[in-house]
């Protein structure tokens, strides 16, 4: 008869065999249980093991450690389905062709087990990814986070994730930021930053690469873009300022090199000349959408100009801009000088005054685009759209009747 002989836990043997005899999910044991209740015979080989201590989840599953190899088999084994049930039930995209309750037991299982799918060896399989880059170019502007919010949920219901990128106007960097997105084989884009005239643009279209523009559309709609209605915007906000009383409305306008620059622009002139109030407008361009920006274009506005008695701005954060120089000067809103903004940005109700502005569906901007994206990835779409939809007029405190022109 052989002897018997105790092992460390550290000998990598007695390791090995370990994991022979618990191949199943290769578990990690606490070694000083090991050191302590592990019996092995003279010859090397394990014999009996009176008792080990696995980490387990709430319902005593044995839970995987780093570095562990669980695979869907040894998640459909517990759940007593098959892998390809398994496979269906963890993908948001083919979860809705398995039973709710399978998916539910399949969803705990990979939970108590703690298994984690493996992306990497899933998009050498598919080809795919499961990710959608999207390029904005202020991450700070709340403006994209909520359209981000609305594509990141429509997005996830079809089983893929959302990398951002904040990657600033400069067209170089936008288009090397690209060019990385393209080296980690994402399956889409979705673009904020685009100008009228964009290589961005021309350099998807040339890769095949499926993408969408939100919010800003370029001029030769090589894309399809969600965008909201620039025109009906400033007529909104136009009216609203006419129906008051004002005729010396002035404009703090876009930066010209982007869709909702030029079209507000546009828009507010048609809508001036639509009311025939016989004054040439007011309107001071500026380079970028910002505060600053808003700032500078409202003080040469204001230059040797009294007569002004409203300011449209192209967006909120211009208007703020605004409101920095109106307090600068001790110029009263809306006594002296209304202020519109446009897209109603979270908390510019809590300004002093609250702002009027005009309000896009920044979230079911996001939504229409991510759909239009995953049908384009799918194949199912391969006419670009141009979605526009409408905006609205929140009318609060910074509106009023004009004062008395002298």
């Amino acid at each position: 008869m052989l002897g018997r002989s105790r092992r460390s836990a550290d000998d990598p043997f007695l390791l090995r065999h370990i994991g022979d005899v618990l191949d199943s999910n290769r578990l990690q044991l606490l070694k000083e249980d090991v050191n302590q209740l592990l019996l092995y015979t003279g010859c090397k080989r394990l014999v009996r093991i009176r008792h080990f201590t696995i980490g387990r989840g709430m319902n005593g599953r044995s839970k995987a450690g780093p570095g562990s190899n669980l695979t869907l088999k040894h998640v459909a084994r517990e759940a007593g389905v098959h892998p390809s049930t398994v496979s269906r039930a963890l993908n948001p995209a083919t979860r809705s062709l398995v039973a709710d309750d399978v998916v539910a037991r399949v969803l705990q299982v990979a939970q108590d087990l703690g298994y984690r799918p493996n992306l990497l060896a899933a998009a050498l399989r598919t080809g795919r990814s499961r990710l959608i880059g999207a390029l904005i170019p202020n991450i700070s502007n709340t403006l994209f986070s909520m359209i981000l919010s609305g594509a990141a949920e429509r997005l996830a219901s079809a089983g893929y994730s959302l990398v951002i990128a904040d990657v600033g106007d400069e067209p170089a960097r936008q288009l090397e930021l690209t060019r990385q997105f393209v080296a980690r084989r994402i399956d889409g884009l979705i673009l904020a930053t685009v100008r009228r005239d964009d290589p961005l643009v021309a350099f998807c279209v040339e890769q095949e690469l499926p993408a969408v523009l939100v919010n800003r559309a370029e001029e030769k709609r090589r894309l399809s873009a969600v965008v909201s209605d620039d025109g009906l915007a400033m007529q909104l906000a136009v009216e609203h300022l006419v129906e008051l009383g004002h005729k010396h409305i002035a404009h703090v306008a876009g930066p010209e090199t982007t869709s909702t620059g030029h079209l507000r622009r546009l828009g507010f002139t048609q809508a001036i000349n639509s009311h025939k109030l016989g004054i040439e407008p007011s309107i001071e361009p500026t380079k970028s959408y910002s505060r600053e920006e808003g700032a500078r274009a409202a003080e040469k506005l204001l230059a040797g100009n009294d007569r002004v008695t409203a300011i449209v701005a192209a967006n909120d954060l211009l208007a703020l801009g605004v409101y920095d120089i109106l307090r600068e000067k001790g110029v009263n809103c809306p006594r002296d000088i209304s202020v519109i903004g446009h897209n109603d940005m979270p908390l510019v109700d809590m300004i002093s005054p609250p702002l009027t502005t005009v309000r896009i569906s920044h979230q079911e901007i996001g939504r229409q685009a991510a759909s239009l994206l995953l049908s384009r990835i799918q194949g199912d779409e391969t006419v670009q759209r141009n979605v526009v939809l409408t905006p609205s007029l929140i009318v609060r405190e910074s509106t009023a009747p004009p004062r008395k022109i002298r």
